[in-house]
């Protein structure tokens, strides 16, 4: 907040002198200058511009001296900040972008989405706070993304603004077609869009493993069961327990039937309905083995229930004394008031110099 301080404020005792000086001064103006049986002649006489401000140097005088006191007091603004140190928390993001993941079964704003649109959407709010959650400043965060093989998409960093720009490139694996309207990547879209948990754990574990944080969490986010990869979830959780990280899982939507994109005889888009496979035992395993916890997040609301639960599990410490940068005020009136010094030093050797 703004505070605002004198840092020599025994100055103002300067200005006493120059409040008797004033006091005097209006002393003399009300004592007549010479001895005259009647002044009603004088008072019906027209003042002149001259004569007015001819009054006014004096009191020009004083505010330039006061205004020079008042900087000589040294008046400082600044900001009042508690946060001098921060223990922040290494996090790792796990984001499946498996085909599952292409599932319309989310909304924002009353929209439908699919399930890697919302998963993006609250992640960002959990990164860079909103009205529910506060943003985690001070902490790493890293991403890996996955479907059939694991993938380092951002370092640990403080940067998160490009964290954000970096978690927009994720996308669901599509079909790629030629001038003819043939899939040229059939071979490997089946593959790209299953889904590696075991990969995905075991490359968030080698990015964490050599941050010096203290506190290092993984959080995973996936609505598939383990398919593809060389590493088992299992394995994954073993090396994280090992090396002292928790896994805070997150289970996407549920085990049964869900609305997809999809493409009609006609070339319209609609929507299909299929079967998709949440497996809860490998997620909860992975949360309970090490000492983390496991969530189910059913539609957009819940997910960002889930995430504002993780932000209160894994506080970042924080310590510090209060402190003040403070920006010196004091130039402004020392050019202020010698403004006016000079102003009335040369109206008084110009225009309104008496001689004795």
């Amino acid at each position: 907040m703004a505070d605002f301080r004198l840092h020599h404020p025994w100055w103002l005792l300067a200005l006493i002198p120059l409040a008797i000086v004033a006091l005097q001064s209006l002393r003399r103006e009300r004592q007549g200058a010479i001895w005259y049986s009647s002044t009603s002649l004088v008072t019906e006489l027209p003042r002149t511009w001259a004569q007015h401000v001819r009054r006014g140097l004096p009191w020009l005088r004083l505010a330039g001296l006061a205004l020079c006191v008042l900087a000589m007091a040294r008046p400082q603004l600044g900001l009042r900040d508690f946060r001098v140190r921060k223990d922040g928390i290494a996090i790792m993001m796990c984001l499946d972008r498996s085909g599952s993941m292409s599932a319309l079964d989310f909304e924002l704003e009353g929209e439908r989405v699919n399930r890697l649109q919302a998963v993006k959407h609250v992640f960002r709010d959990f990164v860079l706070g909103d009205d529910r959650l506060a943003g985690r400043p001070d902490d790493l965060i890293g991403l890996v993304s996955f479907g059939g093989f694991a993938e380092g998409r951002s370092p640990l960093t403080l940067d998160h603004a490009a964290l954000a720009q970096v978690l927009e490139t994720v996308e669901i694996p599509q079909p790629i077609r030629d001038a003819a309207g043939q899939v040229i990547n059939e071979r490997y879209l089946a593959e790209e869009q299953s889904t590696a948990i075991g990969d995905a754990v075991t490359l968030a574990v080698a990015r964490l493993r050599d941050s010096a944080a203290k506190s290092k969490v993984i959080i995973l986010l996936s609505d598939g069961e383990n398919t593809a990869g060389v590493v088992e979830p299992e394995q994954a959780a073993r090396a994280a327990k090992e090396f002292g990280m928790k896994v805070y899982s997150i289970g996407v939507g549920s085990t049964g039937y869900a609305p997809f994109p999809a493409e009609n005889m006609f070339g319209r888009q609609v929507l299909v309905n299929r079967e998709v496979r949440l497996d809860e035992q490998s997620l909860r395993m992975l949360a309970d083995t090490t000492g983390g916890r496991y969530f189910n997040a059913r539609d957009t609301e819940a997910l960002g229930e889930v995430y504002a639960e993780i932000d209160k599990l894994e506080k970042t410490v924080a310590e510090g004394r209060l402190f003040t940068e403070y920006r010196e005020l004091y130039q402004s009136l020392v050019l202020g008031g010698l403004a006016l010094l000079v102003l009335e030093l040369m109206l008084r050797c110009t225009r309104f110099r008496s001689l004795p």
